[in-house]
């Protein structure tokens, strides 16, 4: 698993920074120990945005590539 990374994303109304995480699951999902679509979906679940649980909205977004998942939010 990697650490987070601060990126930035540039568009029009000025810099937006955000952190992201990417979650790297591509050995267990290749030896069938885990299903990938399990672990993307308990994220979901249990990422607390302003202290309610399952409501990312638009702040945080979850993005499931093979064996990879990346967890990105942006920070005011």
């Amino acid at each position: 698993m990697t650490r987070g990374v601060a990126v930035k994303s540039s568009g029009t109304g000025g810099k937006k920074k955000g952190v992201s995480f990417v979650i790297d699951c591509s050995k267990p999902v290749e030896d069938t120990i885990m299903e990938i679509a399990t672990l993307e979906k308990f994220l979901q679940e249990r990422i607390k945005v302003g202290g309610k649980a399952g409501a990312l909205g638009n702040s945080v977004s979850i993005i499931r590539d093979k064996g990879k998942i990346t967890v990105s939010a942006d920070t005011n």
